[in-house]
C-alpha cells in the first residue's frame, strides 16, 4: 500500500510540498477555506498563492480536515505558527496514532517560546515529530528550479523514508538528526531577514547587506547552540542557506517588511497589504527573550525588535549598531 500524505495549510509552501508529494504518492492539501480548496480543485492552481503554476492532476483538494487527515500516514503541518496549536486541536481527533508529523512552520509561539514541533508534541503526544526546513522559495520551486532542503527528525529511520516521500530530480532532500538546530534556523532568519531588508530600504550597499547577513548568523549560531541545537547545522541550508536565501530575496515576505521599514512606512500599514504571514515580525519578540533569558548577546534583534514593536525609525536602530563597541569577529562563538 502506498503511503498517504497530508498537508495541512494551504499557503504557498505548503502548496509546494503537497504538489511534490503528490507526483511521488498519494496527496491530498486541506485549505482552510471551501472557497479556496473548491478554486485549487477545480483550476488546478492557487488563485491566492501560486495563480501561475499549475498543480499536479494526481493531488486531492479538501476543505474538510477530518477528511484530509482521517486515513494519512504522514501529516504535514504547513500553518502559520500562530495557527498551529488551534489547527492541531482541531485535527487531534482524527489523526491515527503514531503517525508522523512534520512541521513547516518558521515561528516561535509567542508566550510559551516553543519551537512548532514543541507544540505538536503536546498537542499530538506519542508521534515521531521533525521539521522540513531550508532555503525554499516556493515560486522558484513550481518554476522547476533546482533547491535543496533538509528533514530533521531525531528518529534516522523516519527521515529517511520522508526523504524518498518529498525528493524529486531537482529538489535535493537531506536528513539531519538535529531538530532543534535546523527548527530555530528556519525560526530565526526571519527576524533577520528584516534587518537585510531594512539595509536595503535605507539604500546601503552590498557590504552592508553582507554584513548584516554575516553577523545575523553569529547571532543566530549563539541563540542556537544555547538551546540546544548543533554547530554544524547553522553552517549548512538549515542555517546559512536558509538565512542567505531569505535575506537577499525579493520573494521573501520578511526581507519586504524590513524593506519598507527602512523606507519609512508604519508597520500595520505594510502588514495589511500582505496576503501572506511575515513569521519575522512576532518571532523577534520571542528571539529577544529568549536572548535575555540566556544571556545571549543579539545586537541585530534587539534592533528589530525596536523597530517592529516599539516603533522606532530604521535610521536610529542602525546608528544604534555602528555605536557598538570594537570587539573580535568571533567573540561569544566559542
Amino acid at each position: 500500500m502506498p503511503i498517504r500524505v497530508a498537508v495541512v495549510g494551504a499557503g504557498s509552501w505548503g502548496t509546494t510540498v503537497a504538489a511534490l508529494a503528490s507526483l511521488n504518492t498519494p496527496t491530498v492539501l486541506w485549505a482552510r477555506r471551501p472557497e479556496l480548496a473548491e478554486a485549487i480543485a477545480r483550476t488546478r492552481r492557487n488563485p491566492d498563492y501560486l495563480p501561475d503554476f499549475e498543480l499536479p492532476e494526481e493531488l486531492e483538494v479538501t476543505a474538510s480536515l477530518a477528511e484530509a487527515v482521517g486515513d494519512a500516514d504522514v501529516l504535514v503541518m504547513g500553518v502559520p505558527s500562530h495557527g498551529m496549536r488551534s489547527t492541531l486541536r482541531e485535527l487531534a481527533p482524527h489523526v491515527r496514532p503514531w503517525i508522523p508529523v512534520m512541521s513547516l512552520a518558521k515561528g516561535l509561539e509567542e508566550g510559551t517560546h516553543l519551537r512548532m514541533t514543541e507544540v505538536i508534541e503536546q498537542e499530538l503526544p506519542g508521534h515521531p515529530v521533525g521539521v522540513m526546513t531550508g532555503p525554499n522559495l516556493a515560486r522558484e520551486i513550481m518554476a522547476g528550479h533546482a533547491a535543496a532542503t533538509v528533514v530533521a527528525f531525531s528518529d534516522q529511520h523516519v527521515a529517511t523514508e520522508l526523504q524518498r516521500l518529498f525528493a524529486r530530480e531537482l529538489f535535493r532532500v537531506y536528513t539531519n538528526h538535529d531538530v532543534v538546530g535546523c527548527e530555530l534556523g528556519g525560526a530565526l532568519k526571519n527576524v533577520f531577514a528584516i534587518a537585510s531588508g531594512m539595509a536595503d530600504g535605507l539604500g546601503t550597499g552590498d557590504n552592508t547587506r553582507a554584513a548584516v547577513i554575516t553577523r545575523s548568523l553569529a547571532e543566530l549560531s549563539r541563540l542556537g547552540l544555547a538551546l540546544g541545537g548543533e554547530v554544524m547545522t547553522f553552517a549548512g541550508l538549515a542555517g546559512m542557506g536558509d538565512l542567505v536565501a531569505t535575506c537577499i530575496s525579493r520573494q521573501s515576505r520578511n526581507r519586504y517588511v524590513g524593506e519598507q521599514l527602512g523606507r519609512g512606512r508604519r508597520l500595520d500599514e505594510i502588514v495589511a497589504e500582505m496576503r501572506m504571514v511575515a513569521e519575522g515580525i512576532k518571532t523577534s519578540r520571542v528571539a529577544v527573550e529568549l536572548a535575555r533569558r540566556h544571556e545571549v548577546e543579539m545586537p541585530i534583534a534587539e534592533a528589530v525588535y525596536k523597530v517592529v514593536h516599539e516603533g522606532r525609525p530604521a535610521t536610529e536602530a542602525y546608528r544604534g549598531l555602528l555605536r557598538r563597541g570594537y570587539r573580535p569577529e568571533l567573540h561569544g562563538m566559542s
